[in-house]
């Protein structure tokens, strides 16, 4: 979506698993209904990545023929790589699949691409290693940066730090690049206004239920409570009725505080402050501010960023609901890297070499 809102033009997805990519069909063809566009959304390969050849991929995204000016765009499985996962990282099933998709961009030889993942990722001795080594490899042929960037920095109301990494071919670039070496800061990634998880004062605890007053410096753009389902409009509202029920006594959900998200689970959100990453699944829980509920799809899919007009089915697995928003990168983030990364392509890739192109 983020790339999408940005000027860039998806021709080919994969996602393996296929209730993911029936939601994903579903909310992004609703999604651009709103904007007047009528082009359906698929996911046009839902086989395993490793069992799909990059002749597949060419012959299924591009039938006209491999175009000059196309990029791959991803975010391989981060499990093995997170601290809430079980850091088997390269080596697990779902890490392998960071090798295959770098592996796709050196046999496909896109005229750019951008891979989002866990910082994990960077901050793992053993991970960062291999992961360097690997974009040393792909430096022989491409332009390559990366950089952690958060979400709440970007105009989401949510602290979510991944990293990201952007490469462009150097043979389409307007200016000798051999240069460039390997490590050396070049893309413009987006900028942001301040660190807002360290220059501003949040608010940290309230007893569940008490009145509670927005502090005077904190961005009301920012807080969780700008992107709550009123109750008057639940049901109303696409995805706003649907949660899980709480099995937990009262009286105990009573005891957690407002802004108490440093608990393993059940993490009450504040009102006036920005969510902890959202990673919904297994024993994750996160509570309403001031009601003894969980957050709804909806809220979920506004923390992440995601527009009203993007709609879920409603006979599909709860579940995998929360996951795949979970598994999300923020749509406003990742329009901001896609804008930089467009703004760059214009002013240094040789467009006027590729055919139909000015």
């Amino acid at each position: 979506m983020g790339f999408e809102q940005a000027g860039f033009e998806a021709v080919w997805s994969n996602e393996y698993d296929k209730t993911f990519a029936s939601l994903h069909a579903a909310g992004i063809t609703s999604w651009r209904k709103s904007l007047g566009n009528n082009t359906k959304a698929e996911i046009f390969n839902t086989s395993s990545i490793t069992d799909v050849s990059s002749c597949d991929i060419v012959r299924e995204a591009f039938p006209g023929g491999l175009p000059i000016l196309f990029g791959m765009i991803g975010g391989p499985p981060c499990q093995d790589f997170s601290i809430n996962g079980n850091m088997n990282g390269f080596k697990g099933d779902r890490g392998s699949l960071t090798d295959v998709f770098l592996c796709k961009i050196l046999e496909l030889q896109p005229s750019f691409f951008v891979m989002e993942n866990v910082t994990g990722l960077l901050r793992s001795k053993k991970n960062s290693k291999h992961f360097k080594n690997l974009l040393e490899l792909m430096a022989d042929d491409f332009l390559i940066d990366f950089k952690v960037l958060n979400s709440l920095n970007y105009g989401v109301p949510q602290s979510r730090e991944r990293v990201f990494v952007v490469g462009i071919r150097k043979d389409l670039m307007k200016h000798k690049v051999d240069s460039c070496a390997f490590g050396e800061k070049w893309f413009p990634f987006p900028t942001c206004e301040k660190d807002y998880t360290k220059e501003v004062y949040w608010p940290t605890h309230n007893q569940f239920g008490s009145y509670v007053t927005k502090p005077e410096n904190v961005p009301l753009s920012l807080c969780v409570n700008s992107y709550l389902v009123d109750k008057t409009q639940e049901g109303k509202i696409p995805n706003s009725a649907e949660y899980f029920n709480l099995r937990v006594k009262e009286e105990k959900l009573n005891q957690i505080k407002e802004g108490e998200t440093n608990r393993p689970s059940f993490k009450r959100l504040h009102r006036f402050r920005y969510s902890p990453t959202t990673c919904y699944g297994n024993n994750e829980v996160h509570l309403h501010p001031y009601q003894n509920r969980r957050l709804s799809v909806r809220e979920a899919l506004r923390i992440q960023g995601v527009p009203d007009s993007y709609i879920l089915p409603e006979d599909s697995s709860l579940s995998k609901k929360f996951k795949m928003i979970g598994n999300g990168v923020p749509v406003p983030l990742a329009k901001a890297v896609a804008e930089s990364l467009r703004e760059f392509i214009i002013n240094n890739v040789k467009l006027d070499a590729i055919p139909g192109k000015s």
